[in-house]
């Protein structure tokens, strides 16, 4: 299952680069490309104000 950035994204970047399949793209709010999410979770790790999570 994807993971998804919610509107409590503040576009730090800090998870952009913790990403191994460059799956987030930059924006007002960071967006991740669910087919190239490996599911690893290594960004909701390191987001600072808990905005990525798992898809429903």
């Amino acid at each position: 299952m994807a993971y998804l950035i919610s509107d409590e994204c503040t576009a730090c970047g800090s998870c952009i680069n913790e990403c191994p399949v460059d799956a987030i793209s930059e924006g007002d709010i960071y967006v991740i490309d669910s087919d190239a999410c490996i599911d690893c979770a290594a960004c909701a790790e390191i987001c600072p104000v808990e905005a990525i999570s798992e898809a429903d």
